[in-house]
């Protein structure tokens, strides 16, 4: 299923659809169908248009990111977190050793900081390799690097290190806490992937406290042109959709109990 997902995703993204609808105009064009050819390029160009020059994506993760709103204070204690990975840039930490990190940071800049307010907390990392390769590294391997450096015992880490996506994470994580005796979580991860996280791990039967962090819109958007930025637009719609394809996907397979997990 994992490899099934993926190779999937890699099929229906907006930049991989408006390549194929335009391959099968190419084709109809060949075979004389020109009105179904004409259609599917007009199809094509919309969705381009729409992923790079509007604010589509952002809108659709301004949705995802207000599911679960940002706490308004420090808990008053605290003695497990739940970091999910996919904030380290692993190709290369696997190549070059060290610690890179990419968008998605301020899981383990909020982890690490939370960490040293809580100095009991065991903080779980659940994260292995999400390639199809299988040749990297995953998260939970590089964190270790990462708190030592700033001086969190290894004795206060749990690496979960087989887990190649969110419904894994879920699973594993629910393993490792029991044989460890820990509750009632902090869950960090990306604010646009908590009703996901949340909802998955719900159905594990994990107790978790939504943490979310790392959001990539301001919470104003609404939809508009936009001819300025458009790598941008299309990494946040490619963002969005990815999420959104996965909620629907989780709850026809059983494996979430709502489309869109609430508070």
């Amino acid at each position: 299923m994992f490899v099934v997902s993926k190779i999937f995703w890699n099929l229906v993204q907006p930049l991989s659809l408006v390549f194929f609808l335009g391959c099968l105009a190419l084709v109809l064009i060949w075979m004389r169908w020109l009105r179904t050819a004409v259609a599917a390029l007009s199809l094509s160009l919309v969705v381009l248009f729409l992923t790079l020059y509007t604010t589509l994506g952002s809108l659709l993760l301004q949705s995802l990111e207000a599911r679960f709103p940002r706490p308004t204070a420090d808990p008053q204690a605290l003695s497990c977190i739940i970091v999910l990975g996919g904030a380290f840039e692993t190709e290369v930490t696997t190549a070059r050793g060290g610690m890179d990190l990419n968008q998605a940071a301020d899981r383990f800049v909020e982890a690490l900081r939370l960490a040293m307010r809580y100095p009991q907390a065991k903080i779980l990392v659940s994260g292995g390799d999400g390639s199809l390769s299988g040749a990297y590294e995953g998260d939970a391997a590089a964190s270790i690097r990462f708190f030592e450096a700033f001086g969190i015992g290894r004795d206060r880490l749990i690496a979960e290190t087989t887990s190649r996506n969110t419904d894994e994470n879920a699973q594993n994580s629910r393993e490792l806490l029991a044989s460890s005796g820990l509750g009632q979580c902090l869950l960090i991860t990306s604010a646009f992937h908590m009703p996901r996280s949340v909802g998955l791990f719900r159905k594990a039967g994990v107790d978790v406290a939504p943490w979310p962090v790392d959001y990539r819109t301001a919470g104003n958007v609404s939809f508009a042109l936009d001819f300025t930025q458009p790598s941008l637009n299309a990494q946040q719609i490619s963002t969005a959709v990815r999420e959104w394809v996965g909620l629907v996907a989780y709850r026809m397979l059983g494996r979430i109990d709502d489309v869109f997990p609430s508070p």
